[in-house]
């Protein structure tokens, strides 16, 4: 089912498993916890994953992972890994640690136990075939589902960081009283200019604005659909009481805006901020 149903996971154990085997695995990896764990972190540092992590950091964090990891195995529910492995994610991403990283070390955690269990039970084939066909399943679902919780985690910081440059790109400035500035340098394409609308519409109540100089003397090209928006925020401005002053509109953008057939009419513009801060 979906994950936003509200419904509880399926179990990750197999359904043949019986419950006197999972209780006789879980208790393996738990009585062995210090053994599996050191040697799951010594492959974490043979394969150079987590190098941005002191050696401290990685044993505290991996010792948190396994219990978490073993706990999953028990109860069968993927719930509160996946809380740990969102919240961890949050705390590994701003370290710089890559998402190849954290598959890596979850699949390292999933073949030392399987080695470890292989071993362990060696001498009784028939019982290690039946441990194993109940731990891969349910170890390869437990795989996935850290993965995706580092990678939904990584959008989402992502997200809010592009989100933060846009809006450093955009500031709008008060000025003096009643007189906003929004300079605008680099690339203006139609997502920076739905943002640049949004901003500005948002500022002009905020400050009760009632001129806006809009200077675009860092933007070296535009196209159709910015110049359009373009136009229409001025209009929008208007619309909210604030009149619109264009500025640094160079030759090239204003033979561009001309050859698209967009309307420069209804916009005030001077020649540079300066002069736009004159006429404001």
């Amino acid at each position: 089912m979906e994950a936003d149903s509200g419904t509880v996971s399926p179990p990750l154990q197999a359904p043949e498993i019986d419950t006197s085997l999972l209780r006789e695995l879980v208790a393996y990896l738990r009585e062995n916890r210090p053994e599996l764990r050191e040697a799951w972190v010594a492959r974490i540092a043979e394969a150079q994953l987590l190098r941005v992590m002191s050696e401290e950091e990685v044993f505290s964090e991996m010792s948190a992972v396994y219990d978490n990891y073993v706990d999953a195995l028990e109860t069968g529910s993927i719930e509160a890994l996946r809380d740990h492995a969102r919240a961890l994610s949050e705390r590994i991403i701003q370290r710089g640690v890559e998402t190849h990283e954290v598959l890596g070390i979850v699949l390292l955690l999933r073949d030392v136990l399987a080695r470890a269990l292989f071993v362990h039970h060696q001498g009784d084939p028939d019982l290690l075939n039946r441990v194993l066909n109940a731990y891969e399943p349910a170890a390869n679902r437990i795989a996935v589902t850290v993965g995706v919780s580092f990678v939904e985690e990584r959008e989402r910081v992502i997200r809010e960081q592009q989100a933060a440059i846009r809006e450093l790109s955009t500031p709008v400035l008060l000025v003096r009283e009643r007189l906003l500035i929004l300079p605008i340098i680099g690339v203006l394409d139609s997502q920076r200019a739905r943002q640049l609308t949004e901003q500005l519409l948002r500022a002009i109540p905020t400050h009760r604005a009632k001129v806006v100089v809009i200077d675009i003397t860092g933007v070296a090209t535009i196209d159709l659909n910015v110049a359009n928006h373009l136009v229409q925020t001025v209009e929008a401005s208007r619309l909210m009481g604030a009149s619109a002053i264009l500025t640094g509109l160079s030759s090239g953008i204003a033979q561009a805006l001309v050859d698209l057939g967009v309307g420069l009419g209804s916009m005030r513009t001077v020649g540079d901020l300066q002069g736009g801060l004159e006429e404001a």
